[in-house]
């Protein structure tokens, strides 16, 4: 089904899945998933789940319809991000995650 046996359940889209576990590797490397005065600064799976289902939520609450390719259109998903990310880098590494996958 395209997930391992340990996915959380709340992962039930591949867009949802994407989000998380490129938000896990993010910080297996050591960077830091928001700046350190949010509240993802030091973020454990349970913490990296609740943003991936916060990010989620908010595209699709956010994007404007046929949202690909038009920059004024992609800048409201940014900003949408940037209110849940609070760092630029990261709404850009998010936003490509997010371009790439059709459910947005």
């Amino acid at each position: 089904a395209g997930q391992a046996a340990d996915t959380p359940k709340e992962l039930d889209t591949p867009g949802k899945r994407a989000l998380y576990n490129n938000l896990i590797k993010m910080t297996d490397r050591g960077g830091k998933v928001a700046e350190p005065t949010a509240p993802y600064a030091n973020a454990t799976e349970a913490d990296i789940l609740e943003l991936a289902l916060r990010i989620d939520d908010t595209v699709k609450r956010a994007r404007p319809d046929s949202w690909r390719g038009v920059q004024a259109r992609e800048q409201v998903i940014k900003a949408a991000l940037y209110g849940v990310l609070r760092d630029v880098e990261k709404v850009e590494r998010i936003f490509l995650i997010i371009k790439a996958q059709s459910e947005y």
